[in-house]
């Protein structure tokens, strides 16, 4: 009989969400089932060391919500960079990132994997860089026709009082302010007048090199998760009903104020419609394997806002929420991201190398 497959779980990284990171890493491994899979947590720590996580996560409570960050592992439990614990050859292994923002979902370890022949989780490093980066995904949706609402963006270094000016007159206040590249909410600002907003541009910079500005929209915040390589599927919408109008950091993950409505109060017309516009989405972006597509839904139409290729997954995250009401249960919604992780591997091994 053939050994489990081994499955690493790569969590923590260099980025503002490594604390979520940890929380999602916990629940994967809570729902892998130990028969199938031979699970090596390995982590990355703030300062992008590699570390073979086996020793600390064994040594944590059974009620802790997150796997112990990274950077509490012992120096003896350093690894290279790109080091897979345990892997001989003889082994099919699979990387599951769970590396929330850049430096891990924007296509950096996915070209490293690329690079050494592993079979990973999720999107590969075109679709992982383009959703990563909020002006590049908008410059694409656009391209293909997707709808979305008014934005603008620039460079940090180009932002000035003019073009402040025109991001006034053209998207006018409220308005967001978001790093372009990163996620969780963090950094984002909703502003409502010239000095918040120079405020907001600071905050942002302090994150990325460049700026997103994005309308206001008066319109309900629903989700979709999509699943698959070459022919997607969408599942039921769900939808985030915030008491403040911002599904902000805290209220995704510290308190809980948030109410998600899984499966939306939705037409099937409608339902219909935000699934085929989701699938559309991830297509021009070339997804595969995993996507949640954020949605603001007003007048009528159903507007992508973001498109997210390594999504939460901790117990109250939307994507696995949204696949277990849609009839996929966490731990078959796992098998199935590793199924698709080795047969996009394989058939990408099958293109012609020339020698």
């Amino acid at each position: 009989m053939a050994p489990p497959i081994r499955v690493v779980v790569l969590y923590g990284g260099r980025s503002a969400e490594h604390d979520i990171s940890c929380i999602s890493a916990r629940f994967v491994l809570s729902q892998l089932e130990p028969s199938r899979y031979d699970v090596v947590p390995v982590g990355i720590t703030h300062d992008g060391r590699w570390v073979d996580a086996r020793r600390l996560v064994a040594g944590m409570p059974d009620t802790d919500a997150a796997l112990p960050s990274p950077d509490r592992a012992e120096p003896a439990d350093a690894i290279a960079v790109g080091a897979l614990p345990g892997a001989d050859g003889e082994q099919e292994t699979v990387v599951f990132p769970l590396l929330h923002g850049p430096m891990g979902e924007d296509g950096t370890v996915q070209g490293l994997f690329e690079v050494a022949g592993v079979p990973y989780v999720g999107a590969g490093v075109l679709a992982s860089a383009l959703c990563m980066d909020k002006t590049a995904a908008k410059e694409v949706l656009a391209q293909h026709g997707v709808p979305q609402g008014r934005w603008l963006a620039r460079r940090v270094d180009l932002v000035n009082a003019a073009f402040c000016d025109r991001v006034e007159v053209d998207l006018g206040y409220p308005m967001f302010v978001k790093p372009a590249n990163l996620g969780s909410s963090i950094g984002i600002t909703k502003a409502h007048t010239r000095a918040e907003l120079e405020a907001a541009i600071g905050l942002a910079a302090s994150y990325d090199d460049a700026v997103v500005f994005e309308a206001n929209i008066d319109g309900r915040e629903v989700e979709v998760a999509v699943l698959g390589n070459e022919a997607p599927r969408a599942s039921l919408p769900g939808e985030i009903v915030s008491p403040d109008g911002f599904y902000d950091y805290e209220e995704k993950y510290l308190n809980d104020r948030a109410k998600l409505e899984i499966p939306a109060p939705l037409s099937d017309d409608e339902v219909a419609r935000v699934q085929e516009t989701a699938v559309s989405a991830y297509g021009a972006l070339r997804v595969e394997g995993m996507a949640r597509v954020d949605f603001f839904y007003a007048t009528g139409r159903f507007l992508v806002n973001e498109v997210n290729t390594i999504p939460g997954f901790t117990p109250i995250s939307m994507y696995p929420k949204l696949w277990e009401v849609s009839g996929l249960a966490p731990g078959r919604l796992l098998d199935e991201l590793v199924s698709l992780a080795l047969a996009r591997h394989r058939r990408r091994a099958a293109h012609r190398v020339e020698r």
